[in-house]
């Protein structure tokens, strides 16, 4: 399939395939026409991807991940480190919710303190 099928088939944008492909996350053959054919292999990866992706992880993240993967649901195959990784993120994401959840009861209190 082209770049734009895989475009809709997937919900990722077709310059976030050509990064992809850029960092070497999808290797799709050439045709002898010079353009690139995606197969289901690669759109289950773009798949893949979206879902860590959208879980909040960072590209090097999935990179190291994606491996691990198995699946479009968010399972993973036993993979080294990959347990610290997600607690690491888990703990990145409480630590900057608790600095919001501070900014805002800070912001609150100005709020209660001028109105």
């Amino acid at each position: 399939m082209r770049i734009g099928d895989l475009s809709k088939r997937t919900g990722v944008s077709i310059r976030m395939l050509r990064y992809y492909e850029e960092e070497g996350l999808l290797t799709p053959p050439r045709l002898a026409s010079g353009y690139r054919e995606y197969s289901e292999a690669e759109e289950q990866v773009a798949r893949r991807i979206r879902l860590l992706s959208e879980a909040g992880l960072k590209l090097d993240t999935i990179r190291r991940r994606l491996p691990c993967v198995r699946s479009d649901r968010p399972d993973f195959v036993p993979c080294p480190e990959v347990l610290a990784t997600l607690r690491r993120e888990v703990t990145g994401l409480d630590e900057r919710i608790d600095r919001l959840q501070s900014s805002r009861t800070i912001l609150a209190g100005y709020l209660e303190r001028l109105g």
